[in-house]
């Protein structure tokens, strides 16, 4: 890191005035676990994930798809036309505003962004989540974006990796919303009689009627480590039955010691890991490097 050029000169213009376009507004980002702070190229250069805690940041979307496909090449899968606003819902602003903001802070129509290409060789599409988008919650747009990858998986005769990273169904097209939880569901039952593997990676936060539906239907399940999966939330629970919950409740690791995720992964690993899995469901020539114990065992299952 070059301290003078990345930190002091942007410093000294801003001071004088003077306009500096290059730098980001978080030039610093804190590990919420050690209160560490790190430089932003720093952290993207270790795929969002804290050199120091191994905390897992929430990784962009995009970033995402380019860091799992092979040489960060792939066909990006486009967004299908929806009704916009069918409810016309306005809470505290209007709900097209909101989507306006949204769309103008990710470069993104909706949280669903789609890509078909190949991972170790291993050709797939995959789904991702982009959480800064109105939360990554599940529309209209969302759903139809899922169904159509899905649609796109079976005509490809090719596997469907899923990345959710959401707080459940959008609230502003509220039954609509709703509705693509079945809808969604079919999508999946519909890959399984194609007879192809379906992959979720469950990354923080994977609630609500996402996990209520496709997010855990998949074949198989693995997790970033201290990803928060769950239905409802643990301070809503909490208030409900009115007892303390247990610590590290709804956690991926959480999860996989009570049999609901099958292994917590780390982000540097996925590719890896999905390749091997994928090349033993569909019964094609093993990695170079041998599948670990965990891998095996899952997929024999």
């Amino acid at each position: 890191m070059n301290w003078i050029t990345n930190y002091v000169r942007p410093k000294i213009n801003s001071m004088l005035g003077r306009p500096n376009r290059d730098v980001p507004e978080n030039l610093w980002i804190k590990c919420p676990e050690t209160g560490e702070m790190v430089f932003h190229r720093d952290l993207e250069e270790n795929k969002w994930v804290i050199p120091a805690s191994g905390y897992h940041m929430k990784m962009p979307a995009k970033a995402r798809l380019r860091d799992l496909f092979d040489d960060g090449v792939y066909e990006a899968l486009q967004q299908p036309k929806v009704a916009q606003d069918p409810l016309k819902f306005r809470d505290s602003k209007k709900y097209t505003d909101r989507l306006r903001d949204s769309r103008a802070k990710t470069e993104l129509e909706d949280t669903i962004v789609g890509g078909v290409g190949k991972v170790r060789g291993v050709k797939l599409v995959a789904v991702v989540h982009e959480f800064a988008f109105m939360g990554g919650s599940l529309g209209i747009a969302a759903g139809e974006a899922i169904i159509k990858a899905f649609e796109r998986a079976i005509a490809e005769k090719c596997p469907l990796v899923m990345f959710p990273a959401s707080g459940g169904a959008r609230m502003q097209e509220g039954i609509l919303s709703l509705m693509q939880l079945p809808r969604t569901t079919v999508a999946v039952e519909m890959l399984k009689e194609a007879g192809l593997p379906y992959i979720v990676v469950l990354t923080n936060p994977t609630t609500g009627g996402v996990t209520a539906s496709y997010a855990m239907l998949g074949d198989i399940h693995l997790a970033e480590p201290g990803a928060e999966i769950c239905f409802a939330g643990k301070r809503v629970i909490e208030q409900t039955i009115r007892e303390k919950l247990p610590e590290g409740f709804q956690t991926s690791e959480y999860l996989q010691e009570h049999g609901m995720v099958d292994m917590v992964v780390k982000r540097h690993d996925i590719p890896d890991t999905l390749a091997r899995l994928l090349k033993i469901l569909m019964k094609k020539p093993a990695a170079a490097a041998p599948a670990t114990n965990d891998v095996i065992a899952i997929a024999a299952q």
